[in-house]
Parts: C-alpha cells; structure tokens; sequence
C-alpha cells in the first residue's frame, strides 16, 4: 500500500520534494559497482538525498549509487514486474502495508539475520516492523514513520478555559463538548475516516481482519470492534463532519482553516496546509497524541511509512543490503528524522526530533501504531472499502451489529479472492 496517509501521509507530511528529472547518477570511477535505489518522489529531500550519496560513497569507494525516483501512482504493479525481471533493482522503497503482496512473489531477499544482528529489529515500531514480516521472515526493513495525531486550535481551547490537552478518552470527550457551542465545531471528523477508526478498533482489543481461524476474515462485527465505531460515532458528533464522506470531502484542513474548527485527526504536516489557507493561524496549532482509554499510554493509531526492500535476484544484492543496513541505521534514521519530520524506526531514536512540536506527538503516538491486516489481498479491501459504507450506515442510525457483519462478509470475500 502506498502509504495512504501519505500520498494521505507522505504527500502531507513531507515538506520537501526531490526535484529533477528522477535520476539521480553516480559518480564512481571505471571499477565501481553502481547500486541502484528506488525512492519514491517526496520520501526523502534533495539535500539528505546528496548527503547520503556523498558519505556513502566516501566510506565505500567501490561503491557507486545511483538514486531513481518513483510516483506513488500505480507503483505496485511496477514493483512487480521489477523484481520479477531480469534487472530489478538493488533497493527498493515500499509502502509499509505492501510488502506483502510483494513477498507472495517469491522474490524478496529475506533480511531477517540482517534485521536482528546488525539492526537491532526488537526494537522497531511495530506500525512498521510487523507489515514487513512474512510468514516469520523479515522482508521489509523499517524507514520511516507517520501517523495522525489531533491538531488544534490553541485561541479556541484558551477560549474554553481548556489549559491542557486531554490524555484519556474521557477527557477527550469532555472537552470536545466544552468546545462545541454555537458557530463553533469541538473537533472536525468525516463519517468515512476509517484510518481512526482503525485506532478506535485496536484500542479495544479489536481487528478489521484476523487469521486466527487460519484463513483471513472480516472481523468489524466482534463485540471489541463494535466498542470502536461506538466511540467513534460518539467523538464523530461533537461537530459538523458530513457522516458520508471522508476527510478528503472536503479537505479537513481547508475546513480547519476557516477558524471555527478546535480539532482535527490528521498528520501535523497538515498544519503547513492549514496556515497556508489562513496565515493568521501561524503560530496558534498545538498537537497531541490521540488520547488512550487511560493515561498510561496514547491511543492506537495506524502507521503509515516506507520500508526498504531487496530483490531476490538484484545484482548488487549484497551491496545493496549495505545499503539498507545504513540507510535504517542510526546515523542516516536520526538525519532523516530532522530533515523531513518523520517518525524514527526506533522509539529511542524520538530525540531526534525533540522541539518538533507536531512530530514528537506524532512520535509519542507511534508507540502504540499498527498496521492494516497483513494479508498479501488487503489492497483489494482498499480499492473496494466496504468499512466507509459501514461508518455512514451506523452514523446515519443503521444497526451497528447488522452493518458490521455485512461489512466483515464483504472484506472477507475480498481477501479470499483479491
């Protein structure tokens, strides 16, 4: 999966752009061998992209990298014939949610022994580890991470006599009551914006889908994830998000820059959105992590971000596990975190980007990220999504239980056919 939040996460959180042509060649002498990586377009900055190249090269002056730029538009499929032909490249950058359906081909290098003995990989977010384990196998090493946290309105909470952000649901829904008066909204949320929903689901021990049976299967209709869309509709209420559409219809941060708006779920790159719209508003956006059911830690939320693959049949395979090895190390996981605001592969890598407002909620939350169902199908239940239907059935005042079990029927069709 391309990352949804971002193209929905990367497309927001990322500032800069990698400009040029796509092709970035190196610069090795006659005897070198040339390691080829696929990033995709907006992963990574220019700068960090000429920086790496340049240390990389110095400590390794065998070693020649040549840096390909991707669009996230249709890479899947191109992926796939990639390392299902003769010359793929060495390193590949995937969406956390895809490795899957690429390692159904066969033909990733499997980078476990890599993962646990030079990358410490006990210690990766799991929003981004878990998705690029197969069947026990390490296929995707973990890049970067993103993930939404709650945006708001410091005029419009100092206005309420709100002092400190909420750390509990309960507190939460509390203040998002006290917010939501005449002419003003206490949080924003469409009926369709099914990534919260996902956290809402984990936070109470439930699953879109599981293979626990051995065979995947929908799962909105347990007792657990019905306690989700509970929650869900209950914060959905506290404004005026319209119940049959998703946060893109219209742009929640369009709607947030109108000033009226106290809180929105989105990735803090959306704050350069909102301030875009109304620059009265710079300076005024405070961030919290998505309140938990308790203090002790924040709510589930789903983790968007990139992970590093390489094919099976490469032809700079072992040089291009260097590669990965330095790209998801500390060194290169630390520069690219200050660079580009994202969420470090390690927790303990966090510090990176303390005094990043946004990002450090946004680390913050990631303790407690997930991934979609990893199941090599899952694009499918995307594409058709059955889960926003659902939303707007139980919003518009459908039965929940009648709703969700036709939702799970029809992603677990989706999952057994793709």
């Amino acid at each position: 999966m391309k990352i949804r939040i971002l193209a929905g996460a990367v497309a927001l959180v990322s500032s800069f752009v990698l400009s040029g042509c796509g092709h970035i060649p190196g610069t090795g002498g006659a005897d070198s061998s040339t390691v080829t990586v696929w990033l995709m377009k907006g992963s990574a900055s220019q700068d960090f992209v000429d920086r790496f190249k340049e240390s990389y090269e110095a400590e390794h002056p065998s070693v020649e990298l040549e840096f390909i730029l991707q669009e996230w538009g249709g890479i899947g499929p191109k992926v796939l014939k990639a390392i299902e032909g003769d010359d793929a490249p060495d390193v590949i950058e995937v969406g956390n949610t895809q490795v899957a359906q690429y390692a159904e081909s066969g033909e990733l290098r499997d980078l476990t022994l890599e993962s646990m003995r030079d990358l410490g990989g006990e210690d990766w977010l799991p929003g981004l580890a878990e998705p690029g384990k197969v069947n026990g196998a390490q296929y995707g090493i973990p890049w970067y991470a993103a993930n939404r946290v709650v945006i708001y309105n410091k005029d419009l909470f100092a206005q309420a006599g709100i002092t400190q952000p909420p750390r509990t649901r309960a507190e939460w829904v509390d203040i998002s009551e006290r917010l939501d008066t005449a002419g003003r909204q206490g949080i924003y949320l469409a009926g369709q914006n099914w990534y919260v929903l996902a956290g809402f689901v984990w936070d109470e021990g439930g699953e879109l889908a599981d293979d626990s049976d051995g065979d995947w299967q929908g799962a909105l209709d347990s007792p657990a994830a019905l306690r989700g869309m509970d929650f869900y509709k209950t914060l959905q209420a506290l404004g005026n998000g319209p119940v049959d559409a998703d946060e893109q219809s219209p742009p929640e941060t369009d709607v947030f820059a109108g000033g009226n708006v106290a809180q929105i779920i989105s990735v803090p790159g959306s704050a350069a959105l909102i301030e875009q719209q109304n620059p009265g508003l710079k300076g005024k956006l405070g961030y919290f992590p998505i309140p938990g059911k308790s203090a002790k830690k924040p709510g589930a939320v789903f983790t968007g971000g990139s992970d590093l693959i390489v094919p099976k049949d490469a032809g700079q395979r072992g040089e291009g596990i260097e590669v990965v090895k330095a790209l998801a190390g500390e060194k290169w996981q630390t520069e690219l975190a200050r660079a580009m605001s994202y969420v470090p592969n390690k927790p303990a890598l966090a510090r990176a980007v303390e005094g990043q407002e946004g990002t450090s909620a946004m680390a913050e939350g990631a303790t407690e990220g997930r991934a979609t169902p990893n199941s090599p199908h899952w694009p499918a239940v995307e594409a058709d999504n059955p889960i926003k239907p659902y939303m707007t059935a139980v919003l518009e005042g459908g039965d929940p239980a009648e709703e969700a079990r036709k939702a799970s029927d029809r992603i677990t069709s989706l999952l057994l056919t793709g």
